[in-house]
């Protein structure tokens, strides 16, 4: 049983192509549409509500456009808005806050894991959250191999960095100023001494030169996008919805915001699959 509908995928702006990128070498025979909400730009310092109502408003959009899946590729929207769009939604919905710091659980020596993201994204308490599930699961592996009660403890710290989206967005990604910014905001989980880093946030893996070299090599550097898209892919697989194998994947892309910086950026961040590139425009805007 096969299913040819697209993935939906979406994002603040263009850190959700890091989602596209691992969902297009993982699974290539699928199609993928992508919405960049470059118009509303940033999600990060908005409240919650009004994430919320992004959030809902270009998820039934991409509903409308027939997709089978539809992946939150923005941490900032996952922590407001993922509970009400896994309830709400006729398909399924993945987020990409859990897929991170699962992975982050099974490489760490130490369980001190770091975790930078938006303002938004620290304030919501997601990552803490996600943090509970992964331990009690872990402590229920334990039990059912060894029979005893204990799990991996996480000992978690959190930093916000604000101004990494914005670099991002504006394609400045290893100047001198990133640098000097990335210093100051990832001190705070450089002292606390942790061997693993969540980039808990979809822009983040496009700074990961400059964060890798402020953390230092011993620092080992998780990427929410690859393992999101190794769980769509589980999914898939689970519910025979894989798109047919022999088939080459379409891409399509959107944005609110301006389709030609959209354009030169996707290329760059993404690779050659940007091509045409459509102009949404919200009614209230």
């Amino acid at each position: 049983m096969n299913d040819p509908r697209p993935i939906g995928v979406f994002d603040s702006g263009l850190g959700g192509l890091t989602v596209v990128r691992a969902l297009i070498d993982l699974l290539p025979s699928e199609d993928i549409v992508f919405f960049g909400d470059n118009g509303r730009f940033p999600y990060g310092p908005k409240p919650a509500d009004d994430v919320r109502r992004y959030a809902v408003q270009i998820a039934e959009l991409l509903v409308a456009r027939g997709v089978k899946l539809i992946v939150v590729g923005c941490n900032t929207a996952s922590a407001a808005a993922l509970p009400i769009l896994q309830r709400d939604l006729p398909v399924p919905v993945i987020g990409v806050v859990e897929p991170g710091l699962r992975a982050a659980a099974k490489v760490t020596g130490s369980g001190r894991i770091g975790v930078i993201g938006t303002v938004g994204t620290i304030a919501s308490g997601a990552y803490q959250r996600a943090a509970m599930h992964v331990e009690a699961a872990a402590g229920a592996a334990a039990r059912a191999v060894t029979g005893s009660r204990t799990g991996s403890p996480i000992d978690l710290y959190c930093a916000a960095c604000p101004g990494f989206v914005e670099f991002v967005e504006a394609g400045e990604v290893d100047s001198d100023q990133v640098h000097v910014l990335a210093e100051r905001l990832l001190d705070p989980v450089r002292r606390a001494g942790v061997d693993t880093l969540v980039l808990g946030c979809t822009h983040y893996p496009l700074l990961a030169r400059t964060i890798g070299d402020v953390m230092g090599r011993d620092v080992v550097l998780v990427s929410s996008a690859e393992e999101t898209a190794f769980e769509v892919r589980e999914l898939l697989e689970r519910t025979g919805a894989l798109a047919p194998p022999e088939r080459a994947g379409q891409r399509a892309f959107v944005t609110s915001g301006d389709t030609t910086t959209f354009r030169a950026l996707g290329v760059r961040f993404c690779g050659p699959e940007v091509v045409d590139v459509e102009a949404w425009r919200w009614p209230d805007r």
